[in-house]
């Protein structure tokens, strides 16, 4: 179960209703910045972009990869690990909107971490250290540390035990 904190709305669908929730200046400088980030191919350039203005926790030489979306409205939610590597047009969100509610969760993404290309991650899930996930995944539950996962919905492939047993082979 990923780890989200719920918010009931009444009359029109919670995406309506934003600018109830998120500061309409917060989420424009987000934009701006996400945007800006997307297209920078120098990464110290975009990770002091997440951590100035997005408030991202992020590590040392983690590497975020052309066109990745960064959650726009509540980014200060989201923590990547030292030496991570997030893979083209991947997205991570730490927000959901539906219907009569949205939810909000922390995403934390560990150390030596690898995402595959178009994955997207959702709010409240943990990806442990040395975890890698494959490309085109949909991240919606916690990714034990060392494991390596894959598709839609998602499931562990190898564990980390069995990993370290094919890298010896």
């Amino acid at each position: 179960m990923r780890r989200t904190e719920r918010f009931h709305v009444e009359g029109p669908n919670s995406l309506w209703q934003l600018y109830k929730t998120v500061s309409f200046w917060k989420v424009l400088k987000n934009v701006l910045v996400v945007e800006l980030a997307r297209f920078t191919p120098f990464f110290r350039m975009k990770n002091w972009l997440y951590r100035k203005f997005l408030r991202i926790q992020l590590g040392e030489n983690t590497a975020v990869a052309y066109k990745v979306v960064m959650d726009i409205l509540f980014p200060e939610r989201i923590k990547i690990g030292n030496n991570t590597i997030i893979g083209f047009n991947t997205t991570v969100l730490s927000h959901e909107y539906l219907v009569d509610e949205y939810r909000i969760g922390d995403v934390i993404i560990g150390d030596d971490v690898m995402i595959g290309a178009n994955s997207t991650i959702l709010p409240g899930v943990t990806i442990g250290d040395g975890a890698v996930v494959s490309a085109f995944t949909l991240v919606h539950r916690d990714v034990p540390a060392g494991a390596f996962v894959g598709g839609n919905p998602m499931q562990v492939i190898y564990t980390k035990e069995q990993m370290e047993q094919r890298k010896k082979q």
